[in-house]
């Protein structure tokens, strides 16, 4: 028996590495990052615009079968109903732009659209199947409409939903499946309706289970994708991408999104000297700190190489420099040799005129990077021209001195 569980641990448990964080995330979608939040919400939408699409298709096709298995008033009652349903489903899988706010909800709104539809198929043909099922093959029929709740149920299993999420999706579907036995004033009873509401939680289940599971792996792949291994910080890739989506947030919003541009300062030197393992770790300490003393909305981005840039939103200019004095006064982080970690940086904001673009923005904030850097290094340039020496000749010469004796 231990070995049998050491064996589960070591094959099965062991491979997922889930952390107490990571078994909450896939609870409750509280503690969700905005930008897994956007992916899941991109997956959601796809795969409801799909389905949609397909039921859109296939619910008027299966009128054939109302044609064939009941009398013609019964069978134009459902095809009413079919197409109602269709032109649902068709609005649910025409193509649009994702809100720029709040995709989440939007996906899970239409989500939810989209299995409210079936269920309610099934509530408002319950009295009229119950009513025209006289023959055997209608009453085949009429048992194969009353599983459309458990079938929904069973769908909820291909999208990335946590447990509270299915399970809250599930409650309304579960009711209307009931609710339609007491449209047709059948009673309540266990023995008539026990399996079925088994089957149902059964089927419930499995989508939380699958759903959790996709929650796990799409977290996975997105910190891999979105995330520099090296510092923590977002890749250039997945940073234009945030940078994009901010600059037209604020535009719209009418506030200024500010870039701060870094370049380690004299960084070929460390990796020529001390070798690339101390290059890394030094690019750890520029990426940890700065890290440190931005806001929970800010984002930081590995550029390339040895550079870094900021993304403030919401923040005037006016708003950095108690940003840099923080972190001039925390530190960079330390060279091989003991001195101090410096930085050359360029500040660029959406306020200055014809920004245009987030582009636009990583050029200037970029220019003036190299502005800095000409002007001595250590020191960051302004939208204005103006430069400022982030640590005074004082303060190296202390610590050079300190350094020194030390040695």
């Amino acid at each position: 028996m231990h070995s049998l569980w050491r064996k589960i641990c070591d094959n099965i448990l062991a491979p997922s590495q889930l952390s107490g964080g990571q078994i909450v995330d896939m609870l409750t979608p509280a503690g969700r990052s905005a930008e897994l939040r956007r992916h899941a919400a991109s997956v959601i939408m796809a795969r409801v615009q799909l389905i949609a699409g397909l039921f859109a298709i296939l619910v008027p096709l299966c009128a054939i079968v109302d044609l064939i298995v009941f009398d013609l008033d019964t069978a134009f009652q459902l095809i009413g109903l079919r197409l109602l349903s269709a032109a649902i489903f068709a609005a649910l899988a025409w193509p649009r732009e994702a809100s720029l706010t709040r995709p989440y909800t939007q996906a899970l709104a239409a989500l939810l659209l989209l299995l409210l539809v079936p269920s309610l198929f099934h509530l408002l043909s319950a009295d009229l199947l119950a009513r025209a099922s006289t023959t055997h093959a209608q009453q085949l029929v009429a048992q194969l409409y009353a599983y459309l709740p458990t079938v929904v149920l069973g769908g909820l299993a291909i999208f990335p939903l946590t447990a509270l999420e299915a399970l809250l999706f599930a409650l309304p579907v579960i009711g209307l499946g009931l609710g339609s036995a007491l449209l047709i004033e059948q009673p309540l009873t266990l023995a008539q309706y026990g399996g079925t509401l088994w089957f149902m939680v059964m089927m419930l289940g499995v989508a939380m289970f699958s759903g959790m599971s996709q929650c796990h792996y799409m977290a996975t792949l997105v910190v891999r994708a979105m995330h520099d291994p090296l510092t923590g910080a977002y890749t250039r890739q997945s940073g234009e991408e945030a940078l994009k989506l901010l600059f037209r947030l604020n535009h719209m919003s009418g506030k200024s999104l500010t870039l701060a541009f870094f370049d380690l300062d004299r960084f070929k030197s460390i990796n020529d000297r001390y070798g690339h393992e101390a290059g890394d770790r030094c690019l750890r300490q520029l990426a940890d700190s700065v890290r440190a003393g931005l806001r929970r909305s800010d984002i930081l981005i590995r550029w390339g190489g040895e550079e870094f840039v900021a993304a403030l939103p919401d923040t005037p200019v006016e708003k950095v420099p108690a940003l840099l004095q923080r972190l001039r006064q925390g530190g960079l982080g330390e060279r091989p040799d003991g001195q101090p970690l410096t930085a050359s940086i360029g500040v660029a904001s959406s306020a200055e005129p014809a920004a245009g673009s987030w582009e636009n923005l990583i050029q200037r904030a970029d220019l003036r990077m190299y502005a800095a850097k000409q002007q001595g290094r250590d020191a960051v340039v302004w939208p204005d021209g103006s430069c400022l020496t982030l640590t005074p000749a004082a303060e190296i010469s202390s610590t050079a001195a300190t350094t020194s004796t030390t040695a």
